[in-house]
């Protein structure tokens, strides 16, 4: 398959995750489009991987781990912003992220 294709795709899906979170206010939306941006930069660094280990020039297996540790971060990432949501509605009873400003007291 070209790299084409998944460029196309990597872009497409970081583009709805950037509108995501510019655009939502629901604070576990905006973790699932940080998420998906997060994806996007895996596919596309897997797929160049793959078109310069085809070429001869790297090891295919490179990439592959900066995915890995990246999937590694992203799941602590996660971990984290799910405990303060979850804290955040305990205060408000709301995941709006404009109410973010009553945490201060």
């Amino acid at each position: 398959m070209p790299i084409q294709y998944y460029i196309f795709l990597s872009i497409a899906l970081f583009c709805i995750g950037i509108m995501g979170v510019l655009m939502r206010r629901n604070a576990i939306i905006i973790f699932m489009c940080i998420e998906m941006m997060l994806n996007a930069v895996n596919l596309l660094l897997v797929s160049f991987s793959k078109m310069w280990a085809d070429a001869g020039r790297v090891d295919a297996g490179s990439a592959q781990i900066f995915v890995f540790f990246i999937m590694v971060v992203a799941a602590a990432e996660v971990a984290v912003g799910l405990a303060i949501i979850v804290m955040m509605y305990r205060n408000s009873h709301s995941v709006d992220v404009n109410l973010l400003s009553r945490l201060k007291n």
